[in-house]
């Protein structure tokens, strides 16, 4: 079994132990087809796994840049590229799902830790808030709340579930 790396969002949103400062780092994966620049691992977990995938997407409909769009499954997805940090998908989201600290550092590159260079993901997970990221030999496990983001990435959340998912 090839070793995978396990984020824990609920510790990314309450961390225990080590603190991040204004921000927790990021891992970042690379541009791929239609993601429109570099795409936080953090944040790609969250609109996939937390996201309630409204019917109305309101966050969409404030976005004054048109950075914001969801996909035929109804999973959100930002464009940095061209995202002006105003925050106003945060002020307008029901549930909470849109994380400030998304915006923090989006053009700040100390920040972030590209997860395909093995140093760089072990500072990310020796920077992250304890036991938030960790190396794992495993798979998706739905009923312990672990689900696959990536052939490389699981995601521990409580994910929102629906009919329509």
């Amino acid at each position: 079994m090839a070793q995978k790396i396990l984020i824990d969002l609920e510790k990314f949103r309450s961390p225990e132990g080590k603190s991040c400062d204004i921000s927790p780092p990021e891992g970042i994966c690379g541009p791929s087809v239609g993601s429109n620049g570099l795409k936080s691992i953090r944040e790609l977990a969250v609109f996939h796994f937390t996201c309630r995938r409204c019917s109305e997407a309101p966050c969409i409909d404030v976005c004054p840049a048109d950075a914001l769009e969801k996909d035929d499954q109804g999973i959100i997805s930002r464009s940095t590229n061209l995202c002006i940090s105003c925050k106003s998908c945060v002020v307008i989201c029901p549930f909470g799902t849109m994380m400030t600290d998304f915006f923090e550092y989006h053009r700040d590159k100390e920040n972030y830790y590209d997860l395909s260079d093995e140093k760089e993901l072990d500072l990310w997970i020796r920077n992250s808030p304890e036991g938030a990221v960790t190396r794992v030999e495993m798979e998706e496990d739905p009923e312990q709340h672990i689900y696959q983001l990536n052939e490389h990435i699981l995601v521990r959340e409580r994910m929102w579930k629906t009919d329509q998912l």
